[in-house]
């Protein structure tokens, strides 16, 4: 039983997207650091940068099954503004 079989194509596991933005933030703190090495720096650099393309894929991803749970019946699909709740009291 392998799960790497059509991982291309499987929508992401729940809760990946919330461990590449929390590794993401841990990178940008540690990148932060006056004590940090270049090597070190540029290794955290790279690690970002793919965390940030990660989560960006993930986003564009989860707006087209948004945008598809929106189609109305005739076809077309109506573009709603995304209203957050709010997360202060959180």
């Amino acid at each position: 039983m392998s799960s790497t079989t059509n991982k291309a194509t499987e929508p992401p596991r729940k809760g990946d997207f919330e461990k590449s933005l929390g590794r993401l933030e841990e990178v940008v703190k540690h990148l932060e650091s006056p004590e940090l090495s270049l090597d070190e720096a540029m290794k955290l650099f790279e690690e970002g940068v793919k965390l940030s393309r990660q989560c960006q894929k993930q986003l564009e991803e989860a707006e087209g099954r948004v945008e598809i749970l929106l189609k109305k019946a005739d076809g077309k699909i109506v573009a709603e503004p995304f209203e957050p709740e709010d997360e202060s009291s959180s």
